[in-house]
């Protein structure tokens, strides 16, 4: 009987994401096409939203929504066919009022090794105009930062 290692992620209170890589995804090399990354970073986000009281619904009817203004992707180790992964993602402070920052990582379950580490810079929009716009109330009450999430990410910044 095998043991697989416990997963370690960055930080604490990830919301979790499992997904199964399909033969769509993989690439001439035999592995993930680093453009489907970006796309289990959005599925991730989305389902945490979800789990916030956020989802796509909601925000539509608010008239609000998160676009992304940046993206830095660092592609560690290689996922292939029939890999069982999971996206881990947290919510950190961004750099103003209609600003957020979601950190995201990657492991493979098999063996716990992070694939992927990733940022993604957010704002906050009016989906009619797509203009930048205030956070509604509804996004603050459901996109509170844990303190002690944010304190672990400063921690990782600074090393």
């Amino acid at each position: 009987m095998s043991s697989r290692p416990a997963p370690v992620y960055d930080l604490p209170h990830p919301h979790l994401y499992p997904r199964t890589v399909c033969a769509e995804e993989i690439d001439e090399y035999q592995h993930v096409n680093n453009t489907f990354y970006v796309g289990w970073l959005d599925e991730a986000a989305w389902s945490h939203s979800s789990v916030l009281g956020l989802p796509v619904t909601t925000c539509v009817a608010l008239d609000r929504g998160m676009a992304v203004v940046r993206t830095v992707i660092v592609y560690q180790r290689p996922a292939v066919l029939g890999d069982t992964v999971t996206v881990a993602t947290w919510l950190l402070p961004g750099s103003s009022r209609m600003r957020v920052r979601r950190r995201f990582q990657v492991l493979r379950d098999a063996d716990a090794q992070t694939l992927v580490r990733a940022e993604v810079d957010y704002v906050c929009i009016e989906l009619s105009t797509g203009r930048p716009a205030r956070w509604p109330p509804a996004f603050h009450a459901c996109y509170a930062i844990l303190p002690d999430v944010s304190a672990a990410a400063a921690q990782l910044e600074a090393l």
